[in-house]
């Protein structure tokens, strides 16, 4: 299996770095894909995360960093709960490291066909949107990758 969803990248920069690190097998976000990649600068780490500014900022964004685990999962749930405790510890660090007033928390979990994510490896996104007097307007994230798709435990319209 791909380590990444081709179909939810957002510019052909970010689709060509994406086919490039599956070529060489690597997953961006695994400790060794971080090392290997080069270009993903990680701010800094706690025994169970990495805080790095993404690379593909969204639009809008005067910050968007992310915060991602050591441990390969594709759900933060599927983590240990040492795991879990720490993200919090981690997410606390950042609003005090950049004197967070107001800032947006993003994670999709579960399989990145459906969530929107172009990895398969969770992470959180630490988003703060740019003054309007800068040209920012609301910040955008994906949250559904396939809106075709039922709900689970829904049937999909006219198919009563």
């Amino acid at each position: 299996m791909s380590y990444y969803c081709f179909e939810n990248h957002r510019s052909p920069e970010q689709l060509a770095e994406m086919r490039s690190l599956e070529e060489r097998g690597i997953c961006l976000f695994c400790p060794e894909g971080l090392r290997q990649q080069g270009r993903q600068q990680i701010l800094w780490r706690t025994r169970h995360w990495a805080v790095t500014p993404n690379e593909f900022p969204y639009a809008g964004t005067a910050l968007h960093l992310l915060l991602v685990p050591q441990q390969h999962a594709h759900d933060l749930l599927d983590l240990p709960a040492e795991v879990q405790h720490d993200f919090w510890a981690v997410l606390g660090s950042v609003r005090e490291r950049y004197q967070l007033h107001h800032y947006g928390l993003g994670v999709r979990n579960g399989d990145c066909r459906f969530t929107g994510a172009t990895i398969r490896h969770v992470h959180a996104h630490v988003l703060v949107a740019a003054p309007a007097t800068a040209g920012g307007g609301p910040v955008r994230m994906r949250f559904s990758g396939r809106l075709d798709q039922p709900a689970p435990g829904r049937e999909p319209p006219g198919s009563a």
